[in-house]
């Protein structure tokens, strides 16, 4: 079994079946299997069943599972589409790089989790915040 080399949250040209040439972001990854989702790429009608009273059932669109042989990463800097080569900075630490233009795969990465961790410590701050003006009253 190969290792997957797309992540979730990348860019990627899809280079074989109905969707050719299309370009999207991996939603899910299932690396067992050795597929990917992609939106707008690969989608189905889902029948969906109507659960409860309020609950409307109807024909979903969705993106199904396609194969990462499929696919392609697309370099967030060259813009072309490349293979994975493996890549090390300055303190050892391994990175996913361009075949092409040797730039990093993981910059974006590091910036949503930044956000996500500012995100985190906001919420806290006001959940804190909130008894000790209860207190204050």
């Amino acid at each position: 079994m190969s290792t997957l080399k797309i992540k979730t949250g990348d860019l990627v040209k899809i280079i074989a079946g109905e969707d050719k040439n299309k370009t999207g972001k991996v939603l899910k990854t299932y690396p067992t299997e050795n597929k990917i989702v992609v939106e707008d790429v690969n989608v189905v009608a889902k029948h969906k069943k109507a659960r409860s009273a309020q609950d409307v059932g109807g024909i979903v669109k969705q993106p199904a599972k396609i194969d990462a042989s499929n696919a392609v990463i697309v370099c967030p800097e060259c813009g072309a589409s490349t293979k994975v080569a493996a890549g090390c900075d300055e303190k050892g630490k391994k990175f996913r790089a361009c075949k092409k233009c040797g730039a990093s795969l993981e910059v974006k990465r590091a910036a949503t989790k930044a956000k996500r961790a500012t995100a985190k410590k906001k919420t806290t701050k006001k959940a804190e915040a909130a008894p000790a003006e209860e207190a204050a009253e």
